[in-house]
């Protein structure tokens, strides 16, 4: 399947680019942030089935995705998304995650441009959920950077379960400063740094889409029960009462998870275990996501 990917993607981008822009109105802020050579890692906020489209629509430069092997399973995605240069990987495998990482990796060492969702999934609520390890792990493996990304207005242009995408609705897309994993490169066995390098990419993109953040994985069932419950109370206390929550120096603001650690080992990029999420301490880097956005949506 995979030597079939991407084959398309100069035609399928020739046609789509000039529909996109005619059929909405986007902005595109921070361009220049994403490097016209070399290997770097995007990592969009993800609230629309659109996003995927988008981003590599409008770059100038070619844009890989790993995805899910359930989009081959439905006609709207099973060719469009290939000729994108979408790569499905079957997460189901214990190996999965090694095979998706292995595959970017490649992908990165020919110099080209991987994207991958941070949060796993796509957010049905809108809000911006916990990031997964995998991204950081593959930025020190590859020594590339990540490009953080927030998208405005794709939820508005695509809503969940809807059938047609509204037209002529404002989409904005920011790119983000990179940030750089150089300075890791020696430990790159350490959980605690991928967990350390994965809080400041959310904390970006939550600067960057003005979202709420919310300090749990993203999955279907929560999005479909934040839907129609009432949120939960705040379960950490803020940051004035955390003095050992600070904000070091590096690309911008970066969030510390000092207690916080993540086993992943060979499993998926999108997908970690129930047993992650109750393992994470009282001393979370979610404190500070949880500060209001200095940007609004």
């Amino acid at each position: 399947m995979t030597e079939d990917v991407g084959k398309l993607y100069p035609v399928a981008k020739a046609v789509l680019t000039p529909l996109f822009r005619a059929s909405w109105r986007f902005t595109l802020e921070g361009v220049e942030n994403v490097p016209t050579t070399g290997p770097a890692i995007l990592c969009p906020n993800h609230t629309s089935v659109l996003d995927s489209f988008f981003v590599p629509a409008l770059l100038p430069r070619r844009v890989t995705y790993v995805g899910k092997a359930e989009y081959m399973d439905d006609w709207k995605t099973r060719r469009l998304f290939p000729a994108l240069g979408m790569i499905p990987i079957d997460r189901s495998g214990g190996d999965a995650g090694e095979r998706a990482l292995a595959t970017a990796q490649r992908i990165l060492e020919r110099g080209e441009l991987f994207g991958i969702y941070p949060e796993g999934t796509r957010s049905r609520d809108g809000r911006l959920y916990r990031g997964h390890t995998g991204p950081a792990r593959l930025a020190i493996r590859a020594n590339a950077p990540i490009i953080p990304i927030g998208l405005v207005g794709a939820r508005e242009v695509m809503p969940p379960e809807a059938k047609f995408p509204k037209l002529r609705l404002p989409v904005t897309i920011r790119f983000g400063r990179p940030i750089s994993v150089e300075r890791y490169l020696d430990r790159a066995d350490d959980h605690l740094v991928y967990r350390q390098i994965i809080d400041e990419v959310m904390y970006e993109i939550r600067e960057l889409s003005g979202q709420e953040y919310v300090n749990e994985y993203a999955t279907k069932k929560k999005a479909a029960q934040a839907a129609t419950a009432p949120r939960e109370a705040e379960r950490t206390t803020s940051t004035s009462e955390r003095p050992d929550l600070v904000l070091v120096s590096g690309n911008g603001h970066r969030p510390v998870d000092d207690g916080a650690s993540t086993n992943d080992g060979a499993r998926s990029v999108a997908d970690e275990s129930e047993q992650d999420i109750l393992a994470e301490t009282r001393r979370s880097s979610a404190d500070l996501l949880r500060q209001p956005v200095r940007r609004s949506s």
